[in-house]
């Protein structure tokens, strides 16, 4: 059972880590804390996202998943986490 929520944790973390590295490498984009305050926010949003595929499973059902985990919710809410706060960030510096 703790491989279980142990492989779901995993998973996030590297969701979260990817969407890290994508907005601050390749993205350029700017963030509060620089890759740091990115790996946070990736991070949080990632967790946020398991949250919702908690609450809302029966709606994500038919999504595909990796690992056996679902993982459009995570990586769609650190994606958005991301953006929206790497645009208050850049709006912040003008």
């Amino acid at each position: 059972m703790a491989t279980y929520y142990l492989n779901i944790a995993l998973t996030y973390m590297v969701i979260g880590f990817g969407i890290t590295l994508w907005f601050y490498y390749v993205l350029r984009r700017p963030f509060l804390g620089r890759f740091w305050g990115a790996l946070v926010l990736g991070l949080v949003g990632a967790f946020l996202g398991g949250v919702i595929d908690f609450y809302f499973e029966d709606v994500l059902a038919q999504l595909a998943n990796l690992n056996n985990v679902n993982i459009f919710p995570p990586l769609i809410t650190s994606f958005v986490l991301m953006w929206l706060f790497s645009t208050v960030a850049s709006s912040d510096r003008s």
